[in-house]
């Protein structure tokens, strides 16, 4: 089972959107089998720079920028917001 965590940010992003758990925890999912090679429909890249370390899933407008730790099966999702604005 994997655990994921939410900053602060990550989850009032998605309570002032109505983004529920359920449909971020179903992205991550996507995210996780996709990282095992499985055929799914996600958009994700490796982040660089100052992001080195995390990946970027890409909703439409929106942005999800999380790091994941595989040994321990946790998921940190650090951000969730438009565009623009995900990266500053």
């Amino acid at each position: 089972m994997w655990k994921i965590d939410l900053s602060k940010q990550a989850d009032k992003f998605a309570e002032k959107e109505n983004i529920n758990d359920d449909q971020i925890q179903l992205l991550i999912q996507k995210f996780i089998n996709y990282s095992k090679g499985l055929d799914e429909n996600i958009d994700v890249r490796k982040m660089k720079g100052k992001w080195k370390g995390y990946h970027r899933i890409k909703i439409g407008k929106i942005r999800m920028i999380l790091r994941v730790d595989f040994k321990e099966r946790v998921v940190f999702v650090d951000r969730i917001d438009y565009r623009g604005r995900v990266y500053k």
